[in-house]
């Protein structure tokens, strides 16, 4: 490798991880109320990014850039997590979770098992 095709490597900004950890702040809100049922609908990433004051392309590439994942993936992961929290609650069905989580019953199933690697039925009697 030639001297000439290192990269630099990337300066992040104050403003970079203020932006970062502003939508980390929303979501933690926003994830907060669909588990309680204040919320009833999925938020897309243009939503956060209007109440941020920006263009959702950058927002999504601000978080790249800092975290080196993807907004989604933050997305995901606090559903994932916050589904656990539910599972552990037995007086909600697994259907009531998955509905406050705003997702179709079996579209649930399969989401939780794609980053779990089991049911939330599964997960359930395995914590209970």
């Amino acid at each position: 490798m030639l001297i000439s095709e290192l990269k630099e490597p990337k300066v992040i900004s104050p403003r970079q991880k203020q932006i970062v950890a502003e939508y980390l702040q929303k979501l933690d809100v926003y994830i907060g109320d669909l588990k309680t049922g204040k919320e009833d609908r999925v938020l897309e990433i243009s939503e956060f990014a209007e109440m941020m004051h920006m263009h959702p392309g950058h927002l999504s590439n601000t978080v790249k850039e800092v975290t080196g994942q993807s907004s989604c993936s933050f997305f995901e992961a606090k559903l994932v997590d916050a589904s656990k929290e539910l599972l552990l609650q037995e007086n909600l069905s697994i259907k009531e979770i998955a509905i406050r989580l705003t997702y179709d019953p079996s579209n649930f199933t399969k989401f939780f098992k794609r980053f779990t690697g089991r049911t939330p039925k599964q997960f359930r009697a395995e914590n209970l």
